[in-house]
């Protein structure tokens, strides 16, 4: 496991210090003995023995290398500039491969290019003069949802952050205004507790003292891996409220502002007006066959992996059905998405995840401009609403069978299980509005 990391870490950080030849990771890779449970980032991604794997999908990776021009001889190292560039290839070719090679390649790659990146397609450069706009971005004192403030501010919008104490979000606010000075744009900060649901509704009343209309919100704030047990104060597990049950309830005190900004912008357009929740990519890569088991819901297990786990599912689903339910009737349009792999405080609980994973980490103004693709980009509209968002800005087109059928309804032959996370939900926010 050491080995693999320190291939991660020579790939990712220190390009110049890796030196092993082809020989030598393809004799340790293709051993058959070796089990890709014992690579930590394969792990995630298809568990079945190392020489199986590249026997199905190495003629497809050679190729892969070559049309990115990556050398096969490794006389130093693969530049992790290559790697980007050969993820987006890879899936290209992955397509082009007949069965049985086709799926096992095709999961893969789909894996890899969210890890690894192509360059960002869609910037603070493609989007218009933002004036009349009105963002709320959840967790904006910080990290990516900071970034994507900035971002917004810059381009003439009104903006409003969110943070759980006046000090942290007054400070984020003049760092915004410093950052980007002699602006058009408003930057304001309204306080909210995502875990204590008795606190919301007046955190939604003053957010109406100020604006009569939404266009976009996105969930951006979130928690992973606090101490084992952490639970808030109406006795919920601490990651399920913060990352599902806040923002569940937030999103839909927020429903008439949304449909205002649906109103005002009338149907030339159609579309703007979304709400953007915050996923993971573990979802999708770690998640049950039934996506979630939703005893663990009430009953969570002494596991703060797995409850990250079930959080970042349930933001799937609630994008999933939020789309379905409101996207029809109401315009709004909702997509979820995974901002890729930052170098945020999210994981400040989980100081051993943070630096085994700190060779795959980004700057947040990457993901940030994930986010805002996600909130802002013309691909995304009523006709693919539900859609999910891949780094830096990409729609994802081949999302896991298992989580699809999970967010059909079982009268069109799914398990219905989004729609029962999302009464779920319903039933436990309830008394909170």
């Amino acid at each position: 496991m050491l080995l693999d990391w320190l291939y991660l870490f020579n790939l990712r950080v220190r390009p110049s210090m890796a030196g092993t030849r082809a020989a030598e990771v393809g004799s340790y890779l293709m051993d058959p003995n070796r089990q890709l449970s014992q690579l930590p980032l394969l792990n995630t991604v298809m568990k079945l023995p190392c020489a199986s794997l590249l026997q199905l999908f190495g003629p497809v990776l050679v190729d892969s290398f070559r049309v990115a021009g990556v050398s096969l001889s490794f006389p130093s190292s693969i530049r992790y500039a290559s790697l980007t560039t050969m993820a987006p290839v890879f899936l290209k070719r992955a397509k082009q491969t007949g069965p049985p090679r086709e799926a096992a390649t095709y999961k893969l790659s789909a894996q890899l290019t969210q890890i690894f990146p192509p360059r960002p397609a869609f910037t603070e450069k493609d989007i218009p003069f933002q004036k009349g706009k009105v963002y709320l971005i959840t967790g904006g004192t910080s990290g990516i949802g900071l970034e994507l403030a900035k971002i917004l501010y810059a381009r003439g919008a009104a903006v409003y952050i969110t943070g759980r104490t006046e000090e942290k979000a007054k400070k984020a606010v003049e760092d915004i205004q410093k950052t980007v000075p002699e602006r058009e744009g408003r930057i304001d900060y309204i306080l909210l507790n995502l875990d204590d649901l008795s606190t919301i509704k007046a955190s939604v009343e003053a957010f109406k003292e100020k604006e009569s209309k939404l266009d976009v919100l996105w969930n951006n704030a979130g928690i992973a891996q606090p101490p084992a047990g952490s639970l808030t104060k109406q006795g919920f597990e601490l990651q399920l409220a913060t990352n599902c049950l806040g923002p569940f309830l937030l999103t839909h005190m927020m429903l008439p502002l949304l449909e205002a900004a649906v109103e005002e912008n009338g149907p030339a357009f159609a579309g703007t007006v979304r709400v953007v929740w915050l996923s993971s990519q573990v979802a999708e890569l770690s998640s049950p066959p039934e996506g979630i088991v939703m005893t663990e819901l009430s009953n969570a297990p002494q596991d703060n992996v797995r409850n990250y786990l079930n959080s970042k599912v349930g933001c799937w689903f609630l994008s999933a059905e939020f789309a379905r339910r409101y996207g029809d009737e109401r315009r709004i349009v909702s997509v979820a998405m995974n901002p890729g792999n930052a170098n945020t405080n999210l994981l400040k609980d989980a100081r051993w995840t943070k630096i085994f994973t700190y060779p795959l980490q980004h700057s947040p103004k990457l993901a940030a401009l994930t986010e805002l693709y996600a909130g802002l980009s013309s691909d995304v509209n009523l006709d693919n609403n539900g859609c999910y968002v891949m780094p830096w800005g990409r729609i994802h087109t081949t999302v896991a069978p298992h989580l699809l059928n999970a967010m059909r309804l079982k009268e069109i032959g799914g398990t219905g299980r989004a729609k029962a996370f999302y009464e779920f939900c319903e039933d436990k926010t309830k008394d909170y509005y």
